[in-house]
């Protein structure tokens, strides 16, 4: 009877298994894809701290014209 209660409360349901293998590449996706952010972000900074108080936008000369009043 045990075996009979189990198979019926405990089985292992293809649909809940196919999930959880799918949550966990996911998780891993997004394990791989943090590591690649902090990389970058890791070069971002250096360069940052390469320019010591020069700021990074200091070099793109961007043409501003005079602002306008916001319309209402």
């Amino acid at each position: 009877m045990a075996k009979a209660l189990l198979g019926y409360v405990g089985g292992s349901d293809p649909r809940l298994l196919a999930e959880m293998r799918r949550l966990q590449q996911r998780v891993q996706d997004l394990e791989s894809e943090l590591v690649r952010i902090q990389s970058e972000n890791d070069t971002l900074n250096a360069a940052v701290a390469q320019h010591s108080g020069e700021s990074l936008f200091d070099s793109i000369d961007i043409d501003v014209p005079q602002a306008e009043p916001a319309l209402t």
